[in-house]
């Protein structure tokens, strides 16, 4: 499949985006807006998961249970037949970032310092909507199970709906995710089977030297430069010891003194940074080397080094046969040329990783038109998107469990 941006296949994608959306558009709108007006940060969503609750309710789902992983929302909603005893689980995300607004949108956050950056108020939209047309049609058999999270920003609210339980209490055999991508045409998807986006560890780093005169080096172990050292000597682990073809990110992102004199060099100096990688083999090799590299680095200048290695969210890997039906299901919607099906891994990292090792699935990306970037202050979600959004979910339902 390619990505071909012609105007007729963007046609073709609009002309086969499910029709049974097309009524709900304004009210799909209307909600993802509000969300935005409104935004909360990892598991202080309330508002947000009231109003899910609340629509779900509203729309005649069979089961609504909220506090799953604290604050997340999980909808149950059956088929017009459940003698396939399937169960497939949707997800979205409910949280925002800490991001002061910077767009003068009619519908702008209302709170300041928070902003939904990354399209969650899309992703939770369009997962209402596609709700709705299920609830009305239940051209299925089997049950949806509709999962809206807290906390994918900060906060691994994945983990904890997961260690909560509810793969289990609900049932659920597949589990698909999906995501907003900025510069991705609209009415266009991205996937592929394996490493989607990557582990995000992190590192916290003491350095401790002597402190002293800064005029008087020589009486003094620098931990300034010792910081300098060790973060160039990081950079040998994506250049030299990992295989090229591998993925692997090392950066260091903030360095502290414990002052802020021109003229003391601080005794210890403290870095943040983070590793990214995609292969759980690579992931152990670039810890070892970084523990290595920050430790002998800093003998070698006479400093001692404190290291805090943590493991956060692991690799989002789609499996190889819910990927392929995922990239069919989007086919459907859209029209093959509209399906990128070898779509590149991106380094970011994505909590839904922790549902994809509980349960076989996929995760994929949905074009938002030309847009600020990510995480950006001028960022905002394409309304133009939650057709084929909803689209995909609806179709995801009724292809994996279609009625007899």
């Amino acid at each position: 499949m390619s990505t071909s941006t012609t105007a007729a296949s963007d046609a073709l994608g609009a002309r086969q985006s499910d029709s049974r959306v097309s009524p709900h558009i304004g009210d799909i709108t209307s909600w993802r807006r509000d969300i935005h007006e409104n935004p909360e940060l990892e598991y202080d969503v309330q508002r947000t998961a009231e109003k899910v609750a609340s629509l779900l309710r509203s729309f005649g789902a069979d089961e609504v249970v909220e506090g799953i992983g604290r604050t997340g929302v999980v909808g149950v909603i059956k088929g017009q037949s459940t003698s396939s005893n399937l169960c497939i689980g949707l997800r979205a995300d409910m949280d925002a970032l800490p991001i002061i607004e910077n767009t003068n949108l009619e519908y702008a956050s209302k709170v300041r310092g928070k902003m939904h950056a990354c399209g969650h108020d899309g992703h939770t939209a369009m997962l209402l909507g596609a709700a709705k047309v299920l609830c009305e049609t239940r051209r299925f058999n089997g049950t949806a199970v509709v999962i809206f999270q807290p906390a994918e920003e900060q906060g691994a609210g994945g983990r904890e709906m997961v260690n909560d339980g509810m793969m289990d209490k609900f049932d659920i055999q597949q589990v698909y995710g999906m995501h907003n991508m900025p510069n991705l045409a609209l009415g266009k998807f991205g996937i592929r089977p394996g490493p989607m986006m990557a582990a995000a560890d992190t590192i916290d780093v003491t350095l401790t030297g002597k402190g002293g005169h800064a005029a008087m080096p020589h009486l003094c172990v620098d931990t300034m430069l010792v910081a300098a050292k060790v973060i160039s000597a990081l950079q040998h682990i994506a250049a030299r010891v990992t295989n090229p073809v591998d993925s692997v990110v090392v950066s260091i992102t903030a360095v502290e003194g414990d002052n802020d004199s021109y003229n003391v060099i601080p005794n210890t100096v403290k870095l943040k940074g983070t590793v990214r990688t995609l292969n759980p083999a690579v992931q152990d090799e670039a810890e070892s080397q970084v523990i290595k590299l920050i430790t002998k680095t800093a003998e070698a200048y006479g400093a001692s080094a404190e290291i805090n290695y943590e493991r956060n969210y692991p690799a989002t890997i789609n499996a190889v046969n819910e990927t392929k039906f995922a990239a069919a299901v989007a086919s459907q919607v859209v029209g093959a040329d509209n399906v990128d099906d070898e779509y590149p891994p991106l380094l970011g990292a994505e909590d839904f990783s922790y549902m994809l090792i509980e349960r076989p699935g996929a995760f994929i990306f949905i074009g938002n038109g030309p847009s600020a970037a990510l995480h950006h202050p001028q960022y905002n979600f394409n309304d133009d998107a939650i057709a084929y959004g909803c689209s995909y979910w609806i179709s995801i339902i009724e292809t994996g469990m279609p009625a007899s």
